[in-house]
């Protein structure tokens, strides 16, 4: 498999909604430093951690976590 990026949203969903990193741990039940890490891709979060973000989020997962070669390949 080709080295893959994992893009995602949540700075752009979490500022959408007016919320602090701390704020939006606090709603899924995680540390602030999980919150940060996943934003700048240094930490993958685990399915259930990238589910209950969607559902926070009301979205689905796919809409909040990519593969940044695929979004490439898909304009």
């Amino acid at each position: 498999m080709d080295e893959q990026s994992l893009y995602n949203r949540i700075a752009e969903l979490r500022a959408a909604k007016g919320l602090s990193q701390q704020q939006l741990a606090d709603a899924i039940g995680v540390s602030r430093k999980t919150i940060s890490t996943v934003e700048t891709s240094r930490f993958t979060p685990s399915v259930i951690i990238a589910l209950q973000m969607a559902r926070f989020f009301d979205v689905p997962v796919e809409q909040i976590f990519n593969f940044a070669d695929f979004q490439q390949a898909e304009k």
